[in-house]
Parts: C-alpha cells; sequence; structure tokens
C-alpha cells in the first residue's frame, strides 16, 4: 500500500510541474530623451532574485514562472523604475529610462554599470562608460578612451609618446580592438598622443583581459570593445569642445522622428598651423569622422550604417612626410525571430593605410590592409537559467607589403611592388551561460576557427624549408637565398583550432564570490616589429608555411567582494598564460620594404604571469579606483637545433612588455554642482632595454659591446596628473550648456626617459648617456559645450 501511496505522490509532483507554465518577458530599453537603446540595463525580480540586462542594442529576454512579479529596471544615471506585472502570457514591454538629475547631497545607492556582478561569471572585464572617461585628466586636455584604460588593472602603456597598450604582457598587436565590430589595427594618433576614439562619439566600452567569451578570436591578449552612439531620434542636439591644440563636434538628430536619426561626429587637431609663426617648417596633425544612421522597421527589425574615417600627417620639412590611419564601414541588421532569439548580421569594411615619403632620397612608401567581414550572430534566450550565443564570422585579407614609387624623375629610384599576400579566416562558435544554482553560474562554449592563407602572385621556396639559416663560425642568423620562386594562385598553407573558453562564478553570498576561468585563443596576423612600440611603418604579416599562428592558453582565478552595500568593491586575479609561436627578430633584422620577411625572424614561446588589485569606491561625492599589478612577462627563442644559439643563448629574456610593478589611482571629487575635480596618478616599473656594458677598439674604431636581450631598463616611470572643471551657474538656464576644463599633466614635471642613447662627450672623451624625454609639465584649458 505504501509503494502506491509514494507511487501516486511522484505523479502528483511531476503533473504540478509539468502544469507550471513559463511565460517570457523581453523588450528594449531605451533613454527618454534620445530614444538610445542603453546596453547593459538590470532588469531585476528582487523578491526571487533572478534578472537579466540588455545586451549591445538594449535588447533583453527572461523567462520565468507564471505569476506577479515586482519588475526593477536600473541603470547608473537614469531613475528607476518599478512595476508590478502579471505575468500569465508571453509579454513585451519596452521601457524609456529618464536621465537622473544628480544632487549634491545625495548618496546614490544603484547598481552600477562599471561595477562588478559578483554572481555572472564574467571575470578580468573592466567597464567604462563616456562620463567617467571624461572625468580623467589626461594629456593636452582631451579626454581619451586608451588613456585612460591605462589606469586599469594589467594594462600599460608602451612608452610615453608610443601608440597602443599593453595587457598582461602581451604586445600591442595582441589586443583585438573593434569599434562597432569593426577592426581598428592603429588605435593612436599622433603616435600615442590621442586615440582614434572621439569620446563624445562612444555609448559603451568593455575590455576583456581574460574568460574572453566564445565570440571574440582572432587576438591573444585582450578585446576591446567599442560601440557607437545611435544618434538622437527625438530631438537635433550637438556637442564639441575647443582646447589647446585639437577641437571636437559632434551633431545628432531625428530622420524621421522616433524611427530613424543620424550622428556626425569630427575631431582636428591645428597646432601645426600656428608653427610657421616661429619658422618651424615640421607640421603634426591629426583629423577623423565619425558618423552614423539607424532606422527601426518596427518591433522586429532595426538597421544601422555606420563608419569611421580617421588620418595623421608628420612632416619634417616637407622632405620626410609620414600618413596614416584607419577606415571601416559597418552595415548591420538587428532581427528578433521570437521573443527568445536575437539575431544581428553584420556586413564590415576595414582598411588601414600608412605611408612614407622620403623626399630627400626620392621615393613614396605605401602600405596597408584591407578586410571584408560578414559576422552572423546569435543570442538565444532559453529559460530563466540558461542562455546561449552562437554565430560565424568570415574575414578576408588583403595585404599591401609596400609599394614603392618615386617622386621625382631624377631620383635613381626604380618603381616596385612587394608582393601583396591574401588570406581568408572563418569561425564558428557556440557558448552558454548557465545557472546551476543561485550560487554556481557557468560560461562555456567552444570556437573553431578555420585559417587559409591564399595563393599570391610570388612565392619563395627554400631549402630544407629554412628561410633563415645560422653561421656556425660567426654565431649568427641569416636570410637564407630562396631556392625558387614559385606561381602560386592555389592554396599555401591551411590551420585550423579549436579554441574552448570556460569560466564560472561560484557566490558564497550576494557580496563575496569566487571566479575561475581558461581560454584558448589563436592569432593568425602577427605584427614584426624592432621597436619597443608600434611604429606605423611595422610589418604586418599572416601566418603561412614559415610563420605559425600564435596559440595561447590563460588561466585566471580570482575573488570578488562589495563593501558597505556596494559603496566599495574589491576584486583580485590571479592569471597565468603561455603563448606558442610567438615571433622575434634576429639581430640586425630588416623590416622595412623586405619581400622575405620570413627570413628576419625566428619563433620562440611566452609566458606571463602575475597578481592584480582593483579597489572603488562607487558612491557619494569622491569616487575612483587605485589598482595595483605585480607581473612577469617572458619570452624563450631557443635553436632549431642544437647547435644552434637561438636568441639570447635559448635562456628566458623579459619581453618588451614587462613591466614588474604597475600602480595608478584616480580620484573625482565633485565639491559643488560648480566645481569639480580630479587626479590620477601613475608609476611603473621601466622598461626593459639594451645598454651597452663595454666597449672594444677595432682598426681604431669604438665598438660597443651589449649584454643578453633586454637585460637593462629605462628609469621607473611616474607622473601626476590634475584637473577642475568648472560648471557656470548660469548654464542650467542656457540652451548652450558649457564647461571649463583646467588640467595640468604631469604636475611635478618629472622628466620620463623615452629612451637613453649613449654618446662620447666631445670636449671630455669620456661616454656619457643621454635621456630624451618627450612630455614635461603641461597645462591645458578646454572649453566643453552641448545644446
Amino acid at each position: 500500500m505504501l509503494k502506491y501511496y509514494y507511487s501516486f505522490i511522484f505523479i502528483l509532483l511531476v503533473g504540478n510541474l509539468w502544469a507550471q507554465k513559463n511565460y517570457t518577458l523581453s523588450g528594449t530599453v531605451t533613454a527618454e530623451n534620445s530614444n538610445e537603446t542603453l546596453i547593459g540595463v538590470n532588469v531585476l525580480f528582487p523578491e526571487i532574485n533572478k534578472g537579466t540586462v540588455t545586451n549591445e542594442y538594449g535588447f533583453y529576454s527572461i523567462t520565468l514562472p507564471e505569476g506577479s512579479y515586482n519588475l526593477q529596471i536600473s541603470i547608473l544615471g537614469y531613475n528607476s523604475i518599478q512595476k508590478k506585472i502579471a505575468l500569465n502570457s508571453d509579454q513585451r514591454l519596452d521601457f524609456s529610462l529618464e536621465e537622473a538629475t544628480e544632487m549634491l547631497d545625495e548618496v546614490l545607492i544603484e547598481e552600477d554599470v562599471e561595477e562588478l556582478n559578483i554572481r555572472k561569471p564574467q571575470m578580468s572585464v573592466n567597464t567604462l562608460t563616456a562620463e567617467t572617461i571624461k572625468q580623467i585628466p589626461v594629456v593636452f586636455g582631451e579626454a581619451d578612451v586608451i588613456k585612460s584604460i591605462l589606469l586599469l588593472p594589467g594594462v600599460t602603456s608602451a612608452g610615453e609618446g608610443a601608440s597602443g597598450f599593453n595587457v598582461r604582457g602581451g604586445a600591442v598587436d595582441q589586443n583585438l580592438i573593434l569599434l562597432d565590430e569593426a577592426i581598428i589595427f592603429n588605435s593612436s594618433h599622433l603616435f600615442g598622443f590621442f586615440s582614434v576614439f572621439n569620446p563624445d562619439a562612444i555609448k559603451d566600452l568593455k575590455l576583456y583581459k581574460g574568460g574572453i567569451p566564445a565570440r571574440y578570436g582572432g587576438r591573444v591578449a585582450s578585446v576591446l570593445d567599442i560601440y557607437q552612439k545611435e544618434g538622437n531620434s527625438k530631438e537635433f542636439h550637438a556637442n564639441g569642445g575647443i582646447g589647446a591644440i585639437a577641437s571636437r563636434l559632434l551633431v545628432e538628430g531625428p530622420i524621421v522622428k522616433n524611427e530613424s536619426a543620424f550622428l556626425v561626429g569630427g575631431r582636428a587637431s591645428y597646432v601645426h598651423l600656428f608653427l610657421p609663426l616661429f619658422d618651424i617648417d615640421n607640421k603634426a596633425y591629426f583629423y577623423d569622422l565619425n558618423a552614423k544612421l539607424n532606422y527601426r522597421l518596427g518591433d522586429k527589425n532595426s538597421l544601422f550604417l555606420s563608419g569611421y574615417f580617421g588620418r595623421d600627417l608628420f612632416s619634417v620639412n616637407e622632405s620626410f612626410v609620414n600618413t596614416y590611419g584607419n577606415a571601416t564601414i559597418n552595415l548591420r541588421w538587428n532581427h528578433l525571430f521570437s521573443d527568445k532569439l536575437f539575431s544581428n548580421l553584420s556586413l564590415i569594411y576595414s582598411d588601414y593605410y600608412y605611408g612614407l615619403l622620403l623626399d630627400f632620397v626620392g621615393f613614396k612608401y605605401d602600405s596597408g590592409i584591407r578586410n571584408f567581414n560578414l559576422k552572423y550572430d546569435f543570442q538565444h534566450y532559453i529559460s530563466q537559467n540558461l542562455k546561449m550565443g552562437y554565430g560565424i564570422n568570415n574575414i578576408y585579407y588583403r595585404f599591401n607589403p609596400a609599394t614603392i614609387i618615386p617622386n621625382r624623375p631624377d631620383s635613381g629610384i626604380l618603381p616596385s611592388q612587394l608582393t601583396h599576400k591574401y588570406a581568408n579566416e572563418f569561425s564558428a562558435y557556440i557558448e552558454a551561460e548557465h545557472d546551476l544554482s543561485d550560487a554556481l553560474t557557468l560560461r562555456y562554449g567552444f570556437r573553431l576557427s578555420h585559417f587559409t592563407r591564399l595563393g599570391q602572385d610570388r612565392f619563395f621556396r627554400y631549402a630544407d624549408d629554412q628561410p633563415l639559416i645560422f653561421d656556425d663560425n660567426l654565431k649568427i642568423y641569416q636570410p637564407a637565398t630562396p631556392s625558387e620562386t614559385q606561381l602560386n594562385t592555389g592554396t599555401l598553407a591551411q590551420f585550423t583550432n579549436l579554441e574552448p573558453r570556460f569560466s564560472l562564478s561560484w557566490a558564497l553570498n550576494s557580496k563575496t564570490s569566487f571566479k575561475a576561468s581558461y581560454n584558448r585563443m589563436a592569432q593568425y596576423l602577427h605584427l614584426i616589429s624592432n621597436t619597443n612600440s608600434p611604429t606605423p611603418l611595422d610589418v604586418y604579416t599572416p601566418s603561412g608555411p614559415y610563420v605559425k599562428p600564435q596559440l595561447l592558453d590563460q588561466y585566471a582565478i580570482g575573488f570578488f567582494k562589495k563593501i558597505k552595500d556596494g559603496a566599495f568593491s574589491f576584486e583580485t586575479e590571479a592569471f597565468y598564460k603561455d603563448i606558442q609561436n610567438r615571433l622575434d627578430y634576429r639581430n640586425g633584422a630588416q623590416l622595412i620594404a623586405n619581400d622575405a620577411i620570413e627570413g628576419e625572424v625566428l619563433s620562440g614561446i611566452g609566458r606571463a604571469y602575475g597578481l592584480e588589485f582593483l579597489l572603488k569606491k562607487n558612491d557619494g561625492r569622491l569616487n575612483g579606483w587605485l589598482a595595483y599589478t605585480l607581473s612577469r612577462s617572458e619570452q624563450q627563442t631557443p635553436g632549431r637545433t642544437p647547435e644552434e644559439i637561438g636568441i639570447n643563448n635559448g635562456n628566458w629574456y623579459a619581453s618588451a612588455y614587462d613591466k614588474t610593478h604597475d600602480i595608478s589611482a584616480n580620484a573625482y571629487y565633485k565639491l559643488s554642482n560648480k566645481w569639480s575635480f580630479g587626479a590620477n596618478f601613475v608609476f611603473q616599473t621601466g622598461q626593459p632595454t639594451n645598454y651597452p656594458v663595454s666597449q672594444s677598439l677595432f682598426q681604431g674604431l669604438a665598438i660597443s659591446n651589449y649584454s643578453g636581450r633586454n637585460e637593462q631598463r629605462l628609469p621607473a616611470y611616474h607622473r601626476l596628473d590634475l584637473s577642475a572643471t568648472l560648471t557656470p551657474k548660469n548654464t542650467a538656464n542656457r540652451k548652450i550648456k558649457g564647461e571649463w576644463v583646467f588640467s595640468i599633466y604631469n604636475a611635478y614635471n618629472r622628466m620620463n626617459a623615452a629612451s637613453v642613447n649613449f654618446r662620447t662627450n666631445e670636449d671630455t672623451g669620456q661616454n656619457e648617456a643621454i635621456k630624451t624625454s618627450i612630455f614635461g609639465i603641461l597645462p591645458s584649458v578646454t572649453y566643453n559645450f552641448k545644446l
């Protein structure tokens, strides 16, 4: 009898579970004043401790059991919405959030888009809003994306006045930089003084240092994912700024009210216009343009067309002219197949041009990379505990290593064209975010990448397939002479890699969690450089028969805690990563205008490991963060045979991006509605380099002798930046609202060494070291306006 009783109870429970219905709530969250979709909005159900966030296009979807719930919609900077809903059918609810008017004495206890999420398996990720970026004092008073992320743990610069950034000991080319999904190959203007990203046009920024989702690939250090604003479809607005050496203007407004909008933003520097007044013939300037159109076709379809164009020019007496820049265009279609399935189809074109005019020699040098990219991504909200993403991506590359053209008839230079290179990179991915319980959440997935080095007009073959030979007598490497030159219109090489990704979060409570992640990534493009920071003339080359793709394995664990109800947050991570097939150049490498770059490099392995700490204050008049990173980044390039010495005799050596200690602090204080102040401090261990350690005389000539690679360092780098923002009281009632930003870069005039060179003093005959510095103290004033 008892047996039948338990059977009855079991059938009853199953029947009740089966009878319990689930319904889906979905929609889009926008800003009320502009109809701009909002990213990362919290859609919360506090009584059941469930929720989700809006995606990159403001869409959310969540499936819950039938019932009545208290719904809360919130994001920093906007007034929250609380709504009682009866979920008894599938529903679409769109929300418009009103921009908050922050009072001086108000203490914000809202979820911060930049605040860490305890329960999410997201780690090694930093998010910055455009407002935070604008509060950070930087060089020339211009708000700057790259300078802002350099204040985060694990992120360092390649040097003052250098392009790009380094993440966890990685090289500049190991960062995937995306602007509205388009690849940006050079993120800097004026060799690192400015970034290419106009802060007025930025909507959202995320930097992934580890635990990288499967939807990203192609680089092995980090992903910097930036989305531009879409434009105001309700009313016309303009804003901009007038600075000491550059100004900017952005306009946006409706094309068809509440349905379509445009955005156009431009920046330009003009300090070169004043140089002739001081009898200076040199020039250095940049300009760029951001543009975007969006059109909403009902509730289920949206079209976006966005683009970027930028150029830099640096010249010395018109005899040396360096020009470089990026151009991108992206057409995207968002489609909602159902309340649980969101898709985005993108067609993207990206071009990076870099060139040089050497009039005193008599030729012009042009080079560049073009790619065509097709992406189709899906986000599938299967249930309240399971969200999936999957998609495909295909990129076609065309490389122009160099075109050399004589710029005058008497130059004696013959025109030449280095062989164009072609490649195709295809990938498919699937990933899931899975809530196994209230405490344990997983994110896991796979990315399958396939790279094809396509045929080209001319391809070199070498004896024994060795483009680099070792001279056992001189103990040096030299390029091999090609044994044959063949025409190849087929496939030169193919590589396939499976890239698993995994991360988890174990929440001890609502304020504390442990996280861990592992990711494997493949990189098929290589930046070949013999400088510590990239220049526009560095050589990009695709993987092929003689250059294998870089492969990364990265492991990380972390501890995350909210303090005082989120007023403070603390996070610490330990990471370790190793890289296969990391290239380094041989001593005496010739990289410019070289049609056989494979004869200048050797393949080795790399490793990086370290600890990162980040303490943030999120609320009140004073907020900011303190970050510290302790790390090592090393490389080993052994010989290919026991007889070869490799690089540095096959021993480990510090990479050019190794910074043992990295400390950064940022603070922002709002004194009143009229005055606010900002400050940041940076300290970094000096960059690895090589100094001569002795000198030999040979036939009357002094020859410098060097120790192992990167055994010395530049002096430690540190500086303090300050800013003050004045917002006049009567601005609030004016149609045009303005503010003055006063900033001091390098406030105590630290003359940081960009390089150290050695020479013989003509008076004393003694050798001496000469330090080259770029910036001392640098005050500036910027006027920002909005109408």
